[in-house]
């Protein structure tokens, strides 16, 4: 089966964006040897990947709750109608903030944030709904985290199967 959706992404740069997936940090010789291919060919499917905007950036992951952010706020808005991307484009603004989706269903919006107390939980909260275009929210807090990170070379394994 045939996972590739873009005409532009081939099996190589599939195969690139598996590898960058695990370990972004990993070198592009070490990624040409992998694979059997010329740094250069390496080099410039990166480089046509990054053009793309597939690959957005490069990064790291954190633990938080080590850094003492063990609060994870799951917050649904219900906005006026009309006014949705403004209310969400000025909640997104917050640094608490790592995630703001629009939905659909009972809630127009949800928010994901961290935060290192209830305290800040709260002021984020009543800063919401001050907005005259917030008309309800939903809060809800998480007790555990038992995934929150996705692997794209995972996520190819089961589409080819």
């Amino acid at each position: 089966m045939n996972v590739i959706k873009d005409d532009n992404v081939d099996e190589l740069d599939l195969e690139i964006l598996k590898i960058l997936s695990i370990d972004s940090r990993k070198n592009k010789s070490t990624i040409a040897e992998d694979l059997k291919r010329s740094p250069n060919t390496i080099i410039k499917h990166i480089k046509d990947l990054e053009e793309a905007g597939i690959i957005k950036n490069y990064g790291i992951q954190i633990d938080y709750e080590k850094l003492g952010y063990e609060i994870i706020a799951i917050i649904e808005i219900t906005v006026s109608k009309g006014k949705m991307f403004e209310v969400e484009e000025k909640i997104a603004q917050n640094p608490n903030v790592y995630g703001v989706y629009d939905l659909t269903g009972t809630y127009d919006a949800l928010i994901l944030a961290r935060f290192k107390t209830r305290d800040d939980l709260s002021k984020m909260i009543k800063e919401i709904h001050i907005s005259p275009y917030v008309e309800s929210t939903n809060t809800h807090i998480v007790l555990n985290v038992i995934k929150e990170k996705n692997s794209f070379a995972k996520l190819l394994k089961k589409e080819e199967v």
